[in-house]
C-alpha cells in the first residue's frame, strides 16, 4: 500500500492537508502487522480497538485545529517496558506477563499529547536483557531483511517493526545500544538521547543511571521530530534534565560544515568486520565531502567499556529486580510452602536464562567482600572513560564509529555464546557510561545485502550537531531502500487478530491481543 511507503512526516502532513484519514493509515498498519507478524514477530500486544478509536479521536481534533504538530495521525509502536495505562506491559517476561498498568510512561503521554496513534507494544529481550531479541518470554522477532538473522535487541521488535512497515515510528529504550544496535542490524535511524532528556518515569528499570527512551524510524527526520515531542523535564522523575534546546527539527541542515569529527582508533582495530570497515570509512569521506573536518584520533580505555558496563548495569539489575517477587503483582508460582518458598519459586519460574544470569552477576559483584574490587572499580573506570570523552569533545563536535562490529548475526548464533554477545555492544556502551548522546543510522549493506550501522556521539545536550551532521550524510546518501517484503506480508484479511501465539517457557501463554 502506498501510504505505508510515506515517511512518519509526510503522512501528517497529508493527514492534515485533508488527503487521508489517521484511521486509513492506523488501518493500512494494522493490515500489515496482520500479514506481517506470523513471519516477524514484532508485536507482544496488538491494540486494533484501541488504536482505531484513538485516530478517530485525533482525526477530530485535527479537523477542529486543535492538533497541527509533525505527528498527528502517525502509527506508532511502544517498546514493551514502557508502560501504557490500561494495556499489557509484559517486559517480554512471564513475570509480567499479566501486568496491566494504571498510568502510562510520560514519553507515551507526550506522543499521544502530539496527536500520534499508538498501535501497540513490540517485542524485546527480557527485562531489556540481550542483544537479539531472542530472550523473549514469547518468541524471537526476525529481521525483516533476512529472517534467518536476528533483528539486535533489546528494542529489536520496535526497530523490525518499523524496517517491516508495521509502524512508522516506535520508541525504544537505550541501556547500553538497545536502540542504536537494533537500528543498525534493521537498516533504520535510532536515536539515544542525552541522558536525562527524556523521562524514564513508566520504564520499567533495567540500569537506572544508564536506562534513556529515544525515537526510531525511518530517517533522521522522522526521530527528530518524535524526540522533539517526547523530550521534557518531569519532576516524576529526579533524573529528568530541564532543557530549553529541544527544537531538534531546527539541526536538519544538509549541511556539515565546520563540524569536527573525529574517528577512534580503537574503533576501527581488530574485531571490526571487514565491509562494516569499509562502509564507514566511505561514510566519513562522505562528511569529510560535505565539508566536515574529519580526523584519526586516540580514545583509550574502550577495552574497559564492556566489563565496566556489564558489572554496573547488571548491579543495578539486581537491585531493580527484587521488586518482582509474586507478592504484589505480576506472576506467582502456583505451589509452594511459605513465604520464602515462594519467592524462589516464582522467581525461578518467572524470569528467564538471561535475566537470571545478570542478577547472579549483579548481586555477585555488591556481595560483601566483592564490591570494592568489582563494582567500586567499575565505577572508577566509568569516570575515566567520561574524562576520555571530555577530552575528545574539546577538540571534535562528534565522534564516528561503526554502531556494531558485524552485520546481524544468524538466528541462535549469539545465544550460543553470551560472552561474545556482549562483546557486540563495544561500540554502544560508552555513551550510556558517559551519558552522551548517540545515532545510529545505515551506512551500506554487506555482501549479504545485511545493513550496516553508522554511529555518531556528541557531547552532552549535542543533540543538534549529531543530528545536523547525520541528516547531511543522510541526504548525500540518498534513500537507503527498503527490505523486500514477501508475498504472504502484502495483504492482511482485516481480523487485526495478528496470530501472536508463542508462549512463555514453561506456562500458559500470557501475552494478549486484542
Amino acid at each position: 500500500m502506498e501510504l505505508l511507503e510515506w515517511t512518519a512526516l509526510e503522512l501528517s502532513e497529508k493527514i492534515k492537508a485533508g488527503e487521508i484519514k489517521a484511521k486509513d493509515a492506523a488501518l493500512a498498519a494494522l493490515e500489515r502487522i496482520e500479514a506481517g507478524e506470523k513471519r516477524y514477530h514484532c508485536y507482544i500486544t496488538v491494540d486494533a480497538e484501541g488504536a482505531l478509536r484513538r485516530a478517530e479521536e485525533v482525526q477530530r481534533r485535527i479537523d477542529a485545529g486543535e492538533l497541527s504538530g509533525p505527528l498527528a495521525g502517525v502509527p506508532v509502536a511502544v517498546k514493551d517496558n514502557i508502560c501504557t495505562e490500561g494495556l499489557l506491559t509484559t517486559c517480554a517476561s512471564r513475570m509480567l506477563g499479566n501486568f496491566i498498568p494504571a498510568y502510562s510512561a510520560e514519553a507515551v503521554k507526550r506522543l499521544e499529547e502530539a496527536g500520534a496513534v499508538v498501535l501497540g507494544k513490540t517485542n524485546m529481550d527480557e527485562f531489556a536483557m540481550g542483544s537479539t531479541t531472542e530472550t523473549s518470554a514469547y518468541g524471537g522477532t526476525r529481521n525483516p531483511w533476512n529472517i534467518g538473522r536476528v533483528p539486535g535487541g533489546s528494542s529489536g521488535g520496535s526497530a523490525a517493526a518499523v524496517a517491516a512497515g508495521e509502524c512508522f515510528l516506535a520508541l525504544g529504550s537505550d541501556t547500553g545500544g538497545s536502540i542504536r544496535q537494533p537500528s543498525a542490524f534493521c537498516g533504520v535511524v535510532g536515536i539515544k538521547p542525552t541522558y536525562g532528556t527524556v523521562s524514564r518515569y513508566g520504564l520499567v528499570a533495567y540500569g537506572s543511571s544508564l536506562d534513556q527512551i529515544g525515537p526510531m524510524g525511518r530517517n533522521v527526520s522522522d526521530c527528530a521530530a518524535m524526540l522533539e515531542a517526547i523530550a521534557s523535564y518531569d519532576k516524576k522523575d529526579s533524573t529528568s534534565v530541564d532543557r530549553k534546546d529541544t527544537d531538534f527539527r531546527a539541526a536538519l541542515v544538509d549541511d556539515a560544515k565546520g563540524i569536527r569529527i573525529g574517528i577512534p582508533k580503537d574503533y576501527m582495530g581488530d574485531g571490526l568486520d571487514r565491509e562494516v570497515r569499509e562502509a564507514v570509512v566511505k561514510a566519513a569521506q562522505v562528511l569529510a565531502g560535505k565539508g566536515a573536518l574529519v580526523e584519526e584520533f586516540d580514545l583509550g580505555l574502550a577495552e574497559y567499556a564492556i566489563p565496566a558496563y556489564y558489572t554496573i548495569a547488571s548491579a543495578e539489575a539486581s537491585s531493580n529486580l527484587e521488586r518482582f517477587d509474586g507478592v504484589k503483582y505480576g506472576y506467582r508460582a502456583a505451589e509452594y510452602e511459605g513465604l520464602h518458598s515462594m519467592y524462589k519459586k516464582s522467581r525461578s519460574e518467572g524470569f528467564g536464562s538471561e535475566v537470571k544470569r545478570r542478577i547472579m552477576l549483579g548481586s555477585f559483584v555488591l556481595s560483601s567482600g566483592y564490591y570494592d574490587a568489582y563494582y567500586l572499580k567499575a565505577l572508577k573506570v566509568k569516570a575515566l572513560i567520561k574524562r576520555a570523552f571530555d577530552a575528545a569533545f574539546v577538540k571534535y563536535d562528534l565522534i564516528l564509529g561503526p554502531t556494531a562490529p558485524t552485520a546481524a548475526p544468524a538466528l541462535g548464533e549469539s545465544l550460543a555464546d553470551p560472552l561474545q554477545m556482549y562483546l557486540g555492544d563495544i561500540y554502544t556502551v560508552s555513551a550510556n557510561l558517559a551519558g552522551l548522546p548517540g545515532i545510529s543510522l545505515p551506512c551500506g549493506k554487506n555482501s549479504e545485502g545485511l545493513p550496516i550501522g553508522l554511529q555518531l556521539m556528541g557531547d552532552c545536550f549535542q543533540e543538534k550537531k549529531m543530528i545536523r551532521a547525520a541528516y547531511a550524510y543522510e541526504k548525500a546518501r540518498g534513500s537507503f531502500g527498503r527490505p523486500k517484503l514477501s508475498a504472504d506480508t502484502e495483504v492482511g484479511d482485516g481480523s487485526f487478530g495478528c496470530g501472536i501465539d508463542a508462549k512463555p517457557e514453561g506456562g500458559k501463554k500470557s501475552g494478549k491481543t486484542i
